[in-house]
């Protein structure tokens, strides 16, 4: 019990690990918007000719390097501020996280290659990648965010340095994986939390295509993206039952910020919602609102500008997300194994100097987001794609 006790902060320090946490709320909820590629390319299979699947390549294809930005950033921002959580999660949790890297490489790859005659493997094998980066790969996400709730296997010694995985499971190491396979540490909320990640993007990607495909050159593409949009805001909503009860109804871990002691708390991801005089609860809401009225506006009625609406409540929900998950006394990556194992923003942040100067840093972080969105605005500011812009050789088209 007395793991990590002395490791109080002064005001300053405490500052700064808030300031950061926040800006990776802030990357967090941006990266949740982002994933409507990933979700757009689980969506291939709506297109039934060869000009329908080109436009939804080149649609998704010229948007996927700022997700990949926003990631990378985000993880920057992370290993900047949090550099133990970076260690103990990717030296135990291997598997998960190669596995999501590795899903991203493929993406990159398969975008330059799978209209390309000279490629090796063959059209189908890279759009096959496509889809285990956005279904695989989200899936496991939101099951690796799940976590940040229910714990990890893992005990860690902060005197010695020393991580043990599978602590839980008499050493059974399954290096991350039994996130998804312990159904007696939370599996299953991890799942509903990987599914609902997915059906997010989902929707988000239809939305984007339904808004950066001329609707008038293919209809039935855009109806059958809307059809399966529809299917997949069923699966939205039983996941979102789920999540939302899991987080509701289920013990939370909370530590005392002077001892750094980690305790289990009924309700506690209900009370984080409900403090700071209700403001993320507020956010919350308002964001749930926005993401619906998109959905309602471009899936179930004929208007293309709902991405807009449902994009910013996409950021507003991953925001609250990673603030609950940290803030109000919260450990962001708890153990199950061993309570006071626990990670907080307390007890992983790096030395007071390194948090003043990476605030100096955190200036690129608007400036990046600018560049994103002026490399938007250039590649949106010529309209919906089109039969003729696909068959313009001398254009940039995958």
């Amino acid at each position: 019990m007395e793991k990590w006790a002395g490791y109080t902060q002064n005001s300053e320090m405490f500052y700064w690990q808030e300031y950061w946490w926040l800006i990776i709320a802030v990357l967090g909820g941006l990266f949740v918007f982002m994933t409507f590629v990933q979700g757009g390319q689980s969506l291939f299979h709506t297109a039934k000719t060869d000009i329908e699947e080109r436009a939804m390549i080149n649609s998704l294809g010229r948007k996927w390097e700022l997700t990949f930005t926003t990631l990378v950033l985000f993880g920057g921002a992370l290993f900047a501020a949090f550099p133990l959580f970076y260690s103990v999660s990717f030296g135990g949790a291997y598997w998960v996280w190669m596995i999501i890297l590795f899903g991203f490489v493929l993406q990159a790859v398969s975008y330059e290659y799978i209209n390309n005659p000279n490629n090796l493997i063959g059209k189908g094998a890279y759009k096959a990648f496509l889809y285990f980066n956005g279904i695989v790969t989200i899936v496991l996400i939101g099951v690796a965010v799940g976590t940040f709730f229910t714990g990890s296997n893992f005990s860690f010694d902060p005197a010695t340095k020393i991580l043990a995985w599978g602590t839980a499971t008499n050493g059974i190491n399954l290096r991350g994986l039994e996130a998804a396979l312990d159904f007696g540490h939370g599996a299953w909320f991890n799942i509903a939390f990987g599914i609902l990640l997915f059906a997010i993007a989902r929707l988000l990607g239809a939305l984007w295509l339904v808004n950066d495909i001329d609707n008038s050159e293919f209809p039935e593409l855009i109806a059958r993206i809307r059809a399966t949009a529809k299917k997949c805001f069923v699966v939205f909503l039983v996941a979102l039952v789920v999540v939302l009860y899991g987080l509701v109804m289920m013990k939370g871990y909370s530590y005392d910020i002077h001892t750094g002691v980690v305790t289990m708390v009924a309700h506690k991801y209900l009370a984080n919602l409900m403090a700071y005089d209700y403001i993320p609860l507020i956010v919350f809401l308002i964001g749930a609102v926005l993401f619906l009225l998109g959905i309602f506006q471009s899936i179930f009625g004929r208007s293309t500008g709902g991405i807009k609406m449902s994009g910013l409540g996409a950021v507003l929900i991953g925001i609250i997300v990673f603030a609950i998950a940290g803030f109000n006394g919260t450990p962001y990556y708890p153990s199950y194994a061993d309570l006071q194992s626990s990670l907080t923003i307390q007890n992983t942040s790096g030395s007071l100097i390194a948090m003043e100067v990476m605030g100096g840093v955190s200036v690129a972080v608007p400036i990046v987001l600018a560049y994103v969105a002026y490399v938007w605005y250039q590649m949106k500011k010529d309209g919906p794609i089109t039969k003729e812009e696909l068959a313009d050789t001398e254009s940039h088209t995958y």
